[in-house]
């Protein structure tokens, strides 16, 4: 019997950091002595009170089917956030939970993206937003930034971009895989350029919110008053808790997308892990200095990174404001021959480490720049100075 796929999930491209990741493990499997700089994973440990949450949860018995979107005590915890944090006013009714932020991507674009409707995202972007997209029949709309600009869209760049077919913009701030970080400023002069367009409706991807070095408070666009009802916020704690499997994400939007959200997570996958949401309600409470120690070794680490790469001839680096990644343009190398393997692209580069100097990063082509790899100093201080030792050494 012949099996054939369908034409969507042919063209769907795989995650890119996930099959690194798996192309890692396989090789650490094998014996390999891998260094993986490729997830986007915190290595800390979950914070005790946030352990101790789980495990009461536990004991009281929580272990039903949860509503579709969310208890109802988390999405109250997750309105206190949003206000304490992000002077955001979101009612119940407009907060959905889902299955980790993904999740809530994917249930925004079912929900609004029409076949051909055009998604603005400014490159470099997470790696699923343009296949996310392209899943649901919408139209990814590449805007190339540079390093020279910190990677981040201009209002002009918005402007040209936006099209009779525009429907949304995706972007993120802290940005993965850049780490810029949009001022208040900078947001809202694209704000002013979407106020000539009001059929866009704009995705604010915030999840590393609190991974921020540069001593400003974070900026959400849905905070401007004439930007509100068009705004969805998209955050979750896998970053800045640490709680990457326990596969929590959140957004705040207009009521009638986040019913639509509802609507389609209730035919997909229903509400999400029980003992996980009763744990981040207790996370969500907690005051965000309890979690800034993670925050203060991830800065180390950069600074660590960042003059480690310096020492690289040919890497040239922006350095990020937030998140936990460098994305250095290794264009300096592209056309060469090394240890006799020709570097056409940036996925030849980052094999290449993979090969020669057994370390794992991911190609900057995946989010949409193909001079660039990105590397994740979540990672200990020791694993960092040995993995860019070894990338060093199979340059020099």
């Amino acid at each position: 019997m012949r099996i054939e796929l369908s034409e969507k999930i042919k063209n769907l491209q795989p995650s890119a950091t996930l099959a690194m990741a798996a192309l890692a493990g396989e090789l650490k499997a094998q014996g390999e002595d891998i260094i993986s700089l490729s997830l986007g994973e915190p290595d800390f440990p979950v914070p005790d009170f946030v352990k101790e949450a789980a495990i009461q949860a536990i004991n009281e018995n929580y272990h039903g089917y949860t509503p579709v979107d969310g208890y109802a005590a988390l999405k109250e915890a997750i309105a206190y956030k949003f206000k304490r944090d992000n002077h955001l006013e979101y009612l119940p009714n407009q907060i959905v939970v889902s299955t980790g932020a993904k999740q809530c991507l994917s249930n925004i674009a079912w929900a609004l993206i029409n076949p051909g409707d055009e998604v603005i995202v400014p490159c470099p972007y997470w790696v699923s937003y343009a296949d996310i997209v392209k899943l649901t029949g919408g139209v990814p709309v590449e805007v190339q930034t540079s390093i020279e600009t910190h990677f981040k869209m201009t209002a002009d760049q918005l402007e040209a971009a936006i099209t009779p077919r525009t429907k949304m913009l995706w972007y993120s701030s802290p940005c993965n895989p850049s780490g810029s970080i949009y001022t208040e400023q900078e947001l809202r002069a694209l704000a002013d350029v979407l106020q000539k367009h009001p059929q866009v409706v704009v995705v604010s991807d915030e999840i590393y919110e609190h991974i921020n070095y540069t001593g400003n408070p974070h900026a959400s666009m849905a905070a401007f008053p004439d930007m509100y009802d068009r705004v969805v916020t998209v955050n979750g704690v896998s970053k800045a808790f640490s709680m990457t499997g326990w596969r929590i994400g959140f957004m705040g939007a207009p009521e009638a997308i986040a019913r639509a959200c509802t609507k389609n997570q209730g035919q997909v996958t229903s509400g999400a892990n029980c003992i996980a949401q009763r744990a981040v309600i207790t996370a969500l409470q907690t005051p965000v200095r309890e979690i800034q120690y993670m925050v203060d070794e991830f800065s180390v680490r950069r600074t660590l990174i960042l003059k480690l790469l310096g020492e690289i001839e040919g890497f040239k680096c922006a350095q990020p404001d937030g998140a936990f990644y460098v994305f250095p343009d290794i264009s300096y190398y592209l056309g060469k021959t090394i240890k006799g393997t020709l570097i056409r692209n940036a996925s030849d580069f980052s094999m290449f480490l993979l090969k020669e100097a057994k370390v794992a990063t991911v190609t900057g082509a995946a989010f949409g720049n193909p001079n660039c790899i990105r590397l994740s100093y979540a990672a200990s201080q020791d694993e960092i100075k040995e993995a860019v030792k070894r990338i060093k050494q199979v340059l020099q």
